[in-house]
């Protein structure tokens, strides 16, 4: 273990270490939260202004009882909220996603979001790492993915593509992690980015189903090009955590539990989704055929190795 891990390990035991998450409010922001709390983390709840939603309810309703958790109110076009939720925090889990849905005013917005937060975490003395939460999206996308053998953490959407099949969620998620890159490099800040598959959990279709409806946009293309997969957002929310613990993490990863490419499995997906989305009455699988898997996390499998066995 080097001297770092140690600092932390040190940290750690002693209670102190403060890290935020923004936006907590976010259905994967608020797994990570309920991970980094019974870890032992002090944490900083940052939720966005956006009318109070049940996640936010049940956050208000925590830190009442958690004696580790602060809830912060932030508006990410406004830097200095940002600070404010900031304040003595070791680290960052950035976690943007419109609860109103994306089109291509939404994409610009959480463009901007994702600088703001960046560099206002350049401008303070204690956050040490950034964890940004991203998504597959912004690595399977663009007009000959079917001619490629491999998608892996080296792989963007491109934007043309995105724009003119109107991908807004995709689009969002490349353009704002590529500005987070950005910005993170030439304030040479440790950055982490988890590109995360379709989350699905626990509650997923009534308090995230926005995002998981946008996601899906193009599952089809997706599914026939082996690219579809979706992750358990417990499973996510750990991957994002131990992304911070471990010192030597770097880059991009991506995250799933499964690549969806045999008819079986998209109706277990659509059955796991309902009611956003509907099957036919008696709808029987009747195809056999097999998409080749693209995706490729090998990053991911060796991060994973420190997990325990659930």
């Amino acid at each position: 273990m080097n001297k770092d891990s140690l600092d932390l390990a040190a940290k750690m035991d002693h209670g102190k270490t403060s890290v935020c998450v923004l936006d907590a409010s976010t259905y994967v922001g608020f797994w990570i939260l309920k991970g980094l709390l019974n870890r032992g983390y002090f944490v900083h709840a940052a939720i966005r202004k956006n009318g109070e939603n049940e996640i936010e309810k049940q956050i208000k309703e925590m830190e009442k009882v958690e004696e580790k958790l602060e809830v912060f109110h932030v508006d990410v076009l406004d830097y200095q909220s940002i600070l404010v939720a900031l304040k003595d925090c070791c680290a960052l889990f950035c976690c943007l996603d419109s609860p109103d849905g994306y089109d291509d005013k939404m994409v610009d917005l959480e463009v901007r979001g994702a600088i703001n937060v960046v560099e206002a975490c350049a401008q303070t003395d204690s956050i040490e790492k950034i964890v940004f939460s991203s998504s597959l999206t912004a690595a399977i996308w663009r007009e000959d993915i079917s001619s490629v053998k491999d998608v892996d953490e080296r792989s963007w959407s491109n934007q043309d593509f995105c724009r003119k099949m109107k991908l807004w969620y995709a689009l969002a998620k490349t353009l704002s992690e590529q500005a987070a890159w950005a910005l993170a490099m030439d304030r040479m800040l440790c950055m982490v980015c988890i590109n995360a598959g379709l989350v699905l959990g626990p509650a997923v279709t009534q308090q995230n189903p926005r995002s998981t409806m946008f996601y899906l946009k193009g599952a089809a293309q997706m599914y026939e090009n082996g690219v579809l997969a979706f992750v358990d957002v417990s499973f996510l929310a750990d991957v994002h955590i131990l992304a911070f613990e471990d010192r030597s993490t770097s880059g991009r990863y991506f995250c799933f539990n499964q690549i969806v490419n045999t008819q079986e499995e998209t109706v277990k997906l659509a059955k796991s989704l309902s009611p956003l989305i509907s099957l036919p009455t008696r709808y029987e699988c009747q195809e056999s055929e097999v998409y080749a898997e693209r995706l490729k996390a090998k990053k991911l499998n060796k991060l994973v190795e420190a997990l325990p066995v659930s």
